[in-house]
């Protein structure tokens, strides 16, 4: 099983000068915070959650001289643990495209701290779809100039713009996946249903767990800072002004979708998302569907993040997490 690595939270919050002749340029900074924020319910305005990118450890290298210094019924056991993690691992595979079906030409404009760009990254990596990442400046955006649509994410597949992560989940399922022959309408509809909570309820949640206090918030933008496409000026005004800015923000959208305990939310959402399994591997079964990986993918970015870790200790969610963490894999982004 792939690990994570873990963010190093910064200990205090800087003090962020900005000069009266410049409260052009702090309005805009609200604005590009905002489109990690969640501001105005904007798809580049909605809830901003870290993304933490899963590496793979060499979980089975060495294994074999490991087990050669076991002896007895301890080596059998060890043995006999890590066959059922291969045999899980086989059952959770990625679902793999007959060749032909696989475009040519995949590139996604995103923001990497961004949760709906994240949701489509959990389709393509699934897919073992290969694609090519442009890091989007959000203050200048000058990588989507060329776009009447400004924000993220743009999946160009063959020269084709696809926009609104939830309507490219749909339209590259329609084109890369085979029909179902075995589902029904009340399958589709019940997958429909929990795609459109993602977005309607899910996402909301996001904002006020990982921006609840000012640790909590310097941690997300600790990350942002390091990953986005940012000069270094840009950087550190992101980096503090950012979660400054944020901390405050959060308590408005709190207020703003009725919640009174975010932590109480987040762990009521995971526990909806649970029993909407229904005991089942994943919401499509034995295989993933497209509200699992819209749930994953939102998800994702946080889950080691403090609220993330949170969430899978006080809740179920932890099992279905490490299965769809197996399923998913290793990322099929195509390094520059």
């Amino acid at each position: 099983m792939r690990r994570a690595s873990t963010l190093a939270a910064s200990s205090a919050l800087s003090r962020v000068h900005l000069a009266s002749s410049e409260q052009q340029q702090y309005n805009r900074l609200f604005q590009v915070t905002s489109f990690y924020g969640g501001i105005n319910g904007g798809f580049s305005r909605r809830s901003f959650s870290t993304s933490m990118r899963s590496i793979s450890g060499g979980a089975y290298s060495g294994i074999p001289k490991f087990f050669l210094s076991l002896g007895g019924l301890a080596g059998a056991s060890v043995v006999a643990g890590a066959s059922s993690l291969l045999v899980e691992e086989e059952a959770y595979a990625k679902e793999l495209l007959k060749p032909d079906l696989v475009p040519k030409d995949v590139v996604l404009y995103q923001f990497e701290a961004c949760p709906f760009c994240n949701k489509v990254k959990a389709f393509l990596d699934y897919y073992d779809v290969p694609y090519k990442v442009v890091e989007v400046n959000p203050f200048s955006k000058k990588e989507i100039k060329w776009s009447e649509y400004k924000k993220v994410p743009i999946l160009m597949v063959d020269g084709e713009p696809l926009v609104d992560s939830s309507a490219i989940i749909v339209q590259m399922g329609k084109k890369i996946i085979p029909a179902k022959s075995s589902s029904t309408g009340q399958t589709n509809d019940e997958e429909k249903k929990w795609c459109r909570w993602v977005d309607d309820h899910l996402v909301h949640m996001l904002s006020p767990n990982i921006y609840r206090n000012t640790s909590e918030a310097l941690e997300s933008f600790d990350y942002i800072a390091s990953n986005g496409n940012f000069s270094f000026s840009e950087k550190y005004t992101v980096k503090y002004a950012g979660a400054a800015a944020m901390y405050f923000v959060s308590k408005k959208l709190k207020k703003k979708y009725n919640i009174t305990d975010e932590r109480a939310a987040l762990y009521e959402s995971a526990e909806t998302w649970v029993n909407a399994l229904d005991g089942r591997d994943f919401l499509g079964g034995s295989k993933p569907n497209l509200a699992d990986l819209s749930v994953f993918g939102v998800l994702r970015p946080i889950r080691y993040l403090k609220s993330g870790k949170d969430m899978v200790e006080h809740t179920r969610i932890g099992d279905w997490y490490s299965r769809m963490e197996i399923a998913v894999g290793e990322s099929s982004r195509i390094k520059a």
